[in-house]
């Protein structure tokens, strides 16, 4: 694809670690890597953090935290936001305009409904909840001035078609693999777990925690467990741990410091009761060639593929028994099969699919999409 202007639209602020904004940071370094100019829209006018990206960063409207399928998007619900980001795309004149997540409120919906320049929209999300039921006739009438549809996976493109009668391209979450090797590998003896997410009930890290003191009240050797991350249930959690000194609270941490950790620690785990339409962080445990344990949801499931250790979710023992088959069953064939798994996921990968989409949107702009 020639030199083109995008513009990446996340309805979820930066400033709030989630899927969907490292996706949107990844794909603007690569895309600008490849030649093409890049702006990234998205909610939190107080955030002044500098992102590791060449794209310029416009951020505007109040951030909220509202309740959405089970956790809490930070979001922004300022009818002003909103225009102003409709004036900053126009301004920039782009070839298309991308957005993730295109009916979360509000920052896009102005800017979607103008339809001033080809769209494409990508929808990470699966499972119901009341924003798509009560606003089904603003989200359809939304989904027609899309130029073309594409979902992370197949649970989020069966949502989207239940709520809107949009049929969308399933691509897949991609991610920079080379970055989570960029530095070197460092293995204590040790035992060290790492979780890394937001600190919600759905993401079960009440189950972890458990299943490590458990395992640690046992006349083994013990492990130490790594929680990074911030969120509502943060102070339940560190109750549960009861200051205990080998569960740590790191809170919020860079995508830098994720990936070090990363390549320190021996195991990472996702213990999520529900909700995870793709589980790309199992994907980056593999590409740091770390052990990978998850819980048996779809969405991990297809992830992991047979390269992770599945447990029942929300079962402490379960999970306690899947961490100590992993570091038993533990060897170089596993973890570089794994890594090898983890590279068809890679940004560049997913990039080649959306060039030729973007130029899809472009051909199919001011007609409307069946």
């Amino acid at each position: 694809m020639s030199h083109r202007r995008i513009v990446l639209v996340s309805s979820y602020a930066l400033s709030v670690f989630g899927g969907v904004q490292e996706q949107v940071l990844a794909m603007s370094r690569v895309l600008s890597a490849r030649g093409h100019d890049v702006l990234v829209v998205a909610p939190d006018v107080h955030d002044e953090t500098r992102y590791d990206t060449p794209a310029k960063v416009v951020r505007l409207g109040l951030r909220l935290s509202m309740p959405a399928n089970g956790s809490r998007a930070p979001l922004t619900l300022s009818p002003m936001a909103s225009r102003r980001a409709r004036e900053v795309i126009s301004t920039f004149q782009p070839d298309i305009v991308h957005l993730h997540e295109p009916f979360a409120p509000l920052l896009g919906w102005l800017s979607l409904w103008a339809h001033e320049f080809p769209t494409l929209g990508t929808f990470h999300r699966s499972g119901e909840g009341p924003a798509l039921t009560y606003g089904a006739p603003v989200i359809r009438a939304l989904a027609r001035r899309l130029d073309v549809s594409v979902a992370v996976s197949p649970a989020a493109a069966a949502t989207m078609a239940r709520a809107t009668g949009v049929t969308s391209d399933v691509l897949f979450n991609g991610f920079e693999v080379e970055r989570f090797v960029a530095s070197a590998r460092e293995r204590s003896v040790e035992v060290v777990l790492f979780y890394v997410g937001r600190l919600e009930d759905r993401k079960g890290v009440a189950t972890l925690i458990e299943a490590t003191r458990e395992h640690n009240a046992r006349p083994s050797k013990p492990w130490r467990l790594v929680i990074a991350g911030d969120g509502p249930d943060r102070a339940r959690l560190e109750a549960l741990a009861a200051h205990d000194p080998r569960v740590v609270f790191l809170g919020r941490v860079s995508d830098a410091q994720k990936r070090s950790w990363l390549r320190r620690v021996r195991a990472l785990v996702a213990p999520s009761t529900h909700g995870e339409s793709f589980g790309l962080v199992l994907l980056e445990g593999m590409a740091s060639e770390t052990l990978v344990v998850a819980s048996d949801i779809n969405g991990y499931r297809e992830a992991a593929d047979g390269h992770a250790t599945l447990f029942h979710p929300g079962d402490a023992r379960a999970l306690e028994v899947a961490i100590e088959t992993a570091l038993r069953d533990e060897s170089e064939e596993r973890t570089a099969a794994a890594r090898a798994y983890a590279e068809n996921w890679s940004m560049s990968k997913l990039i080649d699919e959306y060039e030729p989409r973007y130029e899809l949107a472009r051909q199919r702009f001011g007609h409307p999409v069946a």
